[in-house]
């Protein structure tokens, strides 16, 4: 990857541009996903522990997103937007483990904490797009066995995927850009500053400043389907960054 004249932007989205959709965050003020604490549904040892609990969670969180009202709002459009017309290198990496991106139609992305319509095999490793729900005694599509499928999220105390690809996009971008995000999970939280440090004007937008909000060049204050589309206008507009 090279620099660009009209220079490269990268952009991480969490939570607070998709609860623009209608999809919940499932972590409350509590520190508990939709009742349950984190070490329950969102660990290795907890799917060990109890499987149909952790499945049951995630088949929930997928019948969600595959209802009908849940769609990409203005900010995911706008993205998608900035992504065809910008003449840099555009790389959206994504916290998020919806689709909202995809079906927006950004082509450049990656998704850091896997795929909620994706599960993968713990035996042979095999993926598969999954729409349905899953079950304990599941059976593998490649290798045959039983209750070994699992939902393709990295939880914590996994590595999140393509971090190399992440980290060269962010030394080499001139504007790195955090939408919704909270700041408490890294390595994500930690991307303001290697941005920074080789470069890059950095910028928040989000509906209340996040935990790494000091490190940031800009703060940009609201909801992300009122104030990405107008910042991507003006990106737009006025390219020199």
């Amino acid at each position: 990857m090279t620099r660009k004249s009209a220079g490269n932007i990268v952009i991480l989205t969490g939570a607070g541009i998709s609860a623009d959709s209608g999809i919940q965050t499932f972590r409350g003020s509590d520190g508990l996903w939709c009742g349950h604490r984190v070490e329950d549904v969102a660990t290795p040892e907890a799917f060990r522990a109890n499987p149909a609990l952790v499945q049951d969670f995630y088949n929930r969180r997928r019948r969600q997103l595959l209802e009908p009202s849940i769609q990409p709002n203005a900010a995911h459009i706008a993205l998608a937007e900035l992504e065809k017309n910008w003449r840099g290198d555009i790389t959206i990496v994504t916290q998020n483990i919806d689709d909202l991106h995809d079906r927006a139609g950004n082509k450049n992305l990656i998704h850091m904490h896997g795929e909620l319509l994706s599960v993968f095999c713990n035996k042979c490793e095999t993926r598969f797009h999954c729409r349905e729900d899953v079950t304990t005694d599941h059976v593998c599509a490649n290798c045959q066995e039983t209750g070994t499928v699992r939902p393709d999220i990295v939880w914590f105390g996994e590595m999140p995927y393509r971090m190399d690809e992440i980290y060269e996009a962010l030394s080499y971008c001139d504007l790195f850009i955090a939408i919704g995000t909270s700041g408490h999970v890294y390595p994500a939280a930690g991307f303001v500053a290697h941005a920074g440090l080789n470069g890059a004007k950095t910028v928040e937008i989000n509906i209340e400043e996040s935990q790494v909000a000091s490190v940031f060049d800009e703060h940009i204050s609201g909801r992300a389907a009122e104030t990405v589309p107008e910042y991507v206008k003006q990106l737009l507009t006025y390219p020199d960054i």
